[in-house]
């Protein structure tokens, strides 16, 4: 075994952090997840730096968060700025990716990679490198235009994979995993990131992985009294184009439930596979296990991410570390995806100086040697700007494009269902976790969301039309019209 201690980090993509059977939820079952939390330390307040994809992603591997890299949406990644896959690149450690990374616009960007089996989600684009699209050609599965499933009309409508259990993409990143672990130098560290695109919608899993929960056994969604009150511009903004239908249909949000479970506790089957790869190389290595962001899946009447509510800002984060401190303990203490920099570069022995004071070592607050007490978010900028600061007793937000603030009372109220901005009894903790946060963007010179020590006015932004979805929700592959225009008379667009 090599002295330093290998790292394997998976990452799922919007998987929220109430679906793993061992920390409470009682309909999904995980196995591989709830073993991994008995030997290891489950942090249970972690929150997403940013609520969508390339953000989340840019402020993981940088370990600076999105008002100081540039990156607060599905905009380009800062490819320019070190990554967590450069230091351990320069440390000696073999690094390796595997599956959805979103370096945007560049999705073959090694950035500290020494190789990658790439695979990125949505249609077939033409021009760009896709290792699992390779795969499905080479193995006669070329016709699948949307291998992760059928996007646009279809984007948050349940549905069974185009692809059987052997080729669907969550085994093939396990596969290529095991590949890299078997073929691998057994002399040198290694860094693994293992990437599975699901839970991510569509929601699809492979036959019999589809029918694994039903939707009649699933919880409702969680509407409370109000809950239009506690939406930003930004629910009313993804709910145009995510899920379509003006009413409201339980069933169907049931059924999505169903599908959702059904893409984890594949990716948790296929966890087990890798981990079962690594053998006795176990024991030197460091796993981290968590996602990028989460869900709404029908939670407050919203769907998608892109809010700084529990269901999309909260998610799991497992670790077990090769000198596990105390298994199976778990640690309510806010965290970030903003630490996973500074504790892959200490697991690794590395002095170096860290890239953002926002981030801390989760080694040192698994050992209860960490005094920070809050973690931040935000998603856009400007006048759409969405900004969070949590701790474990209070959770403040702030909406550019409504203008409002939210605080949530998290020791009485878990679950986020009132809001206390502008109620008397809270005036002094809503002060205090307002000044927070501002002090931390006057502090770095981020005057795109603070000015003279008050959030900084916008016009607010045209509200969203309920009815229009500004070219968002036709994701097509970009040869499907040659393919219409073959059917000859059936097709007139």
């Amino acid at each position: 075994m090599s002295k330093q201690p290998n790292i394997l980090f998976v990452m799922t993509d919007q998987q929220r952090s109430d679906t793993i059977r061992a920390l409470g939820n009682r309909e999904i079952r995980s196995p591989v997840l709830d073993s991994l939390v008995q030997r290891g330390t489950a942090f249970t307040n972690c929150y997403t730096p940013s609520p969508v994809c390339v953000a989340a992603r840019s402020a993981t591997i940088t370990g600076v968060p999105p008002h100081l890299n540039g990156c607060a949406s599905n905009n380009e990644s800062p490819l320019g700025m070190q990554s967590i896959m450069q230091v351990l690149q320069k440390a000696g450690y073999r690094t390796h990716g595997i599956g959805k990374m979103h370096f945007n616009p560049h999705v073959d960007a090694m950035w500290g990679f020494d190789s990658r089996d790439i695979s990125e989600e949505g249609a077939r684009l033409q021009g760009s490198r896709n290792d699992f699209h390779d795969y499905l050609d080479e193995n006669g599965f070329g016709h699948v235009l949307e291998p992760q499933g059928l996007r646009s009309e279809m984007y948050y409508i349940p549905q069974p994979s185009q692809l059987p259990a052997e080729h669907h993409h969550t085994t093939w990143v396990a596969d290529r995993a095991i590949d890299f672990l078997r073929q691998r130098n057994s002399e040198q560290p290694f860094f693994l990131w293992t990437s599975f695109i699901k839970p991510h919608p569509p929601f699809e899993s492979p036959v019999p992985w589809n029918k694994l929960y039903r939707a009649a056994d699933m919880l409702p969604p969680r509407r409370p009294d109000g809950f239009e009150q506690l939406l930003s511009w930004w629910n009313h903004h993804q709910n145009r184009y995510k899920y379509r239908d003006k009413g409201y249909d339980e069933m169907l949000i049931r059924t999505m439930k169903a599908m959702y479970y059904a893409c984890i506790s594949f990716i948790d089957f296929n966890l087990g596979r890798i981990l079962e790869a690594l053998g006795d190389e176990i024991e030197n290595t460091l796993i981290l296990y968590t996602s990028d962001h989460g869900e709404m899946l029908g939670d407050y009447g919203s769907f998608g991410k892109r809010t700084m509510l529990n269901p999309a800002a909260k998610i799991p984060l497992i670790m077990r570390a090769p000198a596990a401190i105390n298994p199976g303990q778990r640690i309510d203490r806010p965290v970030s995806l903003l630490d996973v920099f500074p504790t892959f570069a200490a697991a690794a022995g590395l002095d170096i100086d860290l890239p953002s004071p926002e981030g801390a070592n989760l080694l040192d607050i698994e050992a209860g040697d960490s005094e920070r007490e809050f973690v931040t978010s935000q998603v856009g900028e400007g006048n759409i700007g969405l900004y969070m600061i949590a701790g474990r007793d209070l959770k403040y937000i702030y909406s550019a494009a409504d203008r409002k603030e939210w605080l949530f009372d998290l020791r009485v109220d878990p679950q986020e269902t009132k809001n206390w901005a502008g109620n008397s009894r809270y005036e002094g903790e809503l002060r205090a976790m307002r000044g927070r946060l501002i002090a931390r963007f006057e502090r770095d010179g981020y005057d795109r969301a603070v000015q003279n020590g008050e959030w900084r006015e916008y016009a607010p932004p045209a509200f969203p039309d309920p009815a229009g979805d500004d070219g968002l929700l036709f994701q097509d592959a970009p040869h499907l019209p040659e393919l219409l225009r073959a059917l000859g008379p059936y097709f007139d667009r």
